[in-house]
């Protein structure tokens, strides 16, 4: 346990520890994306769809069981990736107490890794409203519980919401770029023969999960779902 605790401590470990929950977030995000997309096929697909993930467990769990089960996992996966992250941030910034100068910035730097911490508390922010939103139904206009192709074909008729939720799933393809490519990295990917695979990968993914979830919103803001 001693040396699980020295690990921890350590920015290896923390930066490990990010990115095996980074890839527990990854593999929900694209669920939930594909999830999503079944708006496009109407609202018996969506609703059903949302019903199996009520249900999923059954026989060997109660009603909902399985899908809180789920839920808590997920919360304890973001939970530790932001602890770590900010425990990352302070031991940087305890490391380097003066910021770099202008133009000495290091040459990896780019958009979605200056973004990654401002980009993290606004995902943070987002995910809040999204509970708030189509979970609990406590600021949706009309939240039908279990009605999810309602609620969704509700909401998105709303230009803030729909630009509120584009711009946020903008961030989250920045987010998942720079978060794939460093954490393939941590993760021993880092040879000769990977290195030219990670960019790729990271931006095929990241375009992917932001264009998947951008689509239902705008859909619906322009008739096409609804």
């Amino acid at each position: 346990m001693r040396r699980v605790f020295s690990l921890y401590r350590s920015s290896i470990g923390k930066k490990f520890l990010m990115a095996v929950t980074g890839v527990v977030l990854v593999g929900f995000v694209i669920g939930h994306m594909i999830g999503n997309l079944k708006a496009f096929q109407g609202e018996e697909k969506l609703d059903h769809y949302a019903e199996f993930l009520r249900e999923v467990g059954d026989p060997f769990f109660s009603h909902g069981q399985a899908l809180w089960i789920f839920r808590i996992v997920l919360l304890v996966a973001v939970a530790v990736h932001i602890v770590a992250a900010w425990q990352l941030t302070r031991q940087s910034r305890a490391a380097r107490p003066e910021a770099y100068r202008k133009g000495l910035a290091p040459d990896a730097s780019t958009w979605a890794s200056r973004s990654m911490r401002i980009g993290g508390v606004a995902l943070l922010a987002f995910i809040v409203l999204h509970i708030l939103h189509f979970t609990t139904g406590t600021i949706h206009p009309d939240f039908v519980e279990g009605g999810v192709y309602h609620n969704v074909t509700v909401a998105f008729q709303s230009p803030w919401v729909t630009l509120l939720y584009a711009g946020t799933m903008l961030l989250l393809g920045l987010h998942l770029f720079h978060g794939i490519w460093s954490g393939l990295q941590t993760l021993g990917l880092n040879h000769a023969r990977y290195n030219r695979y990670r960019r790729p990968l990271a931006t095929v993914i990241a375009l992917v999960v932001a264009v998947g979830f951008v689509a239902m919103p705008l859909a619906v803001f322009g008739g096409l779902i609804g």
